[in-house]
């Protein structure tokens, strides 16, 4: 997993409530088990018109938009059913930082296990970001893990929390595979241990 410490990138503000992962990568394009592919059909049923042409309003759709890195949305972000293929869409599209009051348990919790950072703030804090991310002049921010700050356009910063345990997997980038092979001289101790005290196992 690629590690996350700093990110400065375009923030593109989608200012909904409640995107469900339907919304992110609807139900049709969940037939792969691979990771990549998944960016082009993010957020498809508002992305493109009926015919597959391009629709003009969808933000990421905008000439200021196309290279987001950081999303800005509304409340309750990712709830809906527990799809993995969400994070993953919205990886391979290039986000890597969505940020919110609020987001569903199942969504935030997969996206530190795929490199995203989901930054939670208060009302305000993301009411801010929001008019910050919609200045098509400047949309950009600049998400600082280590000190758990995001820097706006005009030099404030915005403080988050985060669990020390996820903000070190991120600043590692160790998904769960990472985590337990950093334990495989202890698992190859237990399993030669065990092989010699039990042969018949």
């Amino acid at each position: 997993m690629k590690k996350f410490d700093q990110l400065t990138g375009i923030a593109a503000p989608m200012d909904i409530l409640n995107i469900d992962t339907d919304m992110i990568i609807p139900k049709q394009f969940l037939k792969t088990i691979k990771r990549s592919g998944l960016g082009v059909n993010l957020f498809h049923e508002m992305r493109y018109s009926d015919d597959g042409s391009e629709n003009t309003d969808f933000v990421l759709n905008q000439p200021a938009y196309r290279k987001a890195e950081i999303l800005v949305a509304g409340d309750n972000f990712g709830c809906g059913s527990s799809r993995e293929h969400a994070p993953w869409a919205l990886l391979d599209y290039g986000i890597r930082c969505v940020i919110s009051t609020s987001f569903a348990d199942i969504f935030y919790n997969n996206c530190f296990k795929n490199g995203i950072l989901p930054i939670k703030v208060s009302a305000a804090d993301r009411d801010a970001l929001m008019a910050d991310a919609a200045d098509t002049e400047n949309p950009e921010l600049h998400v600082d893990l280590v000190s758990q700050t995001i820097k706006r356009p005009n030099g404030a910063d915005v403080s988050f929390d985060i669990d020390p345990f996820r903000k070190q997997c991120l600043l590692e980038g160790l998904d769960d595979i990472g985590l337990t092979l950093e334990k495989s001289d202890s698992i190859a101790s237990f399993e030669d241990r065990r092989a010699s005290d039990m042969p018949w196992l």
